[in-house]
């Protein structure tokens, strides 16, 4: 019989996490949003950025209170006041800046999805290994409290034995949107920018994925503008991954047991609420996140970078070097069956 309570997340305080000296590379949207969260709510420091144009690096860290610019990224990653590098670049360029990085002696921090593909992830982590240095992908609802909730429920046997994932992922970001999202050459498409949130949480709590399903329809320019991925786990799980970049879509995820399933609300990857509800549609519990982690969520995998790293770890339990091969591969495998290729790719 299913508990009737959620359990307790265990994800630590990131206040409590070791400061590091932080560089990053790309100061675009998503590296503002970084950089605000560890200003906010942990002891990091952002001590410098690094773009090919100085005045938008200056600009950048004005902006946040004022570190070194640099107009470069090979003087960023050489930057003696850097401790660990955030890759927030395009895709397409994500392979080349984390190698760039690992070779000036820097561990890294590589936004999601890590790189274009598998290939190409196994070179950067393997550079990592060779260098003796730490290195991430940035998925970070992995690290986040309401994560943790759903990775000990279906360990613990709360929702009993784990039937089915479901989660979609869909904003209306094309034709309008930016141009990396519709661009080849920058590795755009509805998959690795929006896809990969409902890849990797099916995949957190499925250890074994059997074979993978895709059907989608493409953009002129030949990159994904929509898919619907299933999963087959190896102990009979299915997963239902849909994504578009057309559309808004409700974003909500579910994770089924054969007693009880959990319901995450809308922008399931973000912190958010967690109910527990029974086969008959009780809700039996709830979790909701503190107002600190709906404003800078993105806090809890700087820390656990900053934990890592100061306990000598070249790798995260929580985000491990093979789980991120195995969700790369996963997408290679949605992508052959689609027919996206992207040019310059690592095969």
């Amino acid at each position: 019989m299913a508990a009737s309570s959620l359990p307790q997340p265990r994800t630590p305080d990131p206040m409590d996490a070791p400061p590091l000296r932080w560089g990053v590379l790309g100061p675009g949207g998503i590296a503002s949003a970084f950089v605000s969260a560890l200003q906010q709510g942990t002891r990091q420091r952002v001590v410098a950025a690094g773009s090919r144009d100085l005045g938008r690096a200056q600009q950048f860290a004005e902006r946040f209170g004022g570190f070194a610019a640099y107009g470069s990224y090979e003087e960023l990653v050489a930057a003696p006041e850097v401790d660990v590098v955030y890759v927030a670049s395009p895709h397409s360029e994500h392979h080349d800046h984390a190698r760039l990085a690992l070779e000036a002696g820097k561990h890294v921090l590589v936004e999601k999805a890590f790189t274009r593909n598998r290939a190409e992830a196994r070179e950067v982590i393997n550079l990592a290994r060779l260098r003796g240095l730490f290195c991430m992908e940035a998925m970070w609802a992995r690290f986040l409290p309401h994560y943790d909730i759903v990775r000990r429920a279906v360990e613990d046997g709360v929702l009993g034995r784990l039937q089915t994932v479901a989660a979609d992922h869909g904003q209306r970001l094309y034709p309008d949107g930016p141009e990396r999202l519709t661009s080849p050459d920058l590795a755009g498409g509805a998959l690795l920018d929006l896809n990969v949130y409902p890849i990797s949480f099916a995949a957190m709590v499925i250890p074994q994925i059997a074979s993978v399903h895709a059907s989608g329809t493409l953009t002129d320019e030949g990159v994904d503008a929509q898919e619907v991925v299933t999963l087959i786990g190896g102990s009979g799980e299915t997963a239902a991954c849909i994504s578009t970049m057309t559309a808004q879509t409700a974003n909500t995820a579910v994770v089924a047991g054969d007693s009880a399933r959990i319901e995450i609300d809308g922008w399931f990857y973000q912190p958010n609420t967690v109910r527990l509800v029974a086969t008959g549609g009780e809700e039996l519990d709830r979790w909701e996140p503190a107002p600190d982690d709906r404003d800078h969520g993105l806090r809890h995998e700087a820390a656990e970078v900053a934990r890592c790293i100061s306990e000598g770890r070249p790798e995260s339990a929580l985000m491990p070097w093979e789980e991120t091969l195995r969700v790369m591969g996963v997408m290679d495998e949605v992508r052959r069956q689609l027919g996206v290729t992207f040019p310059g790719e690592l095969a």
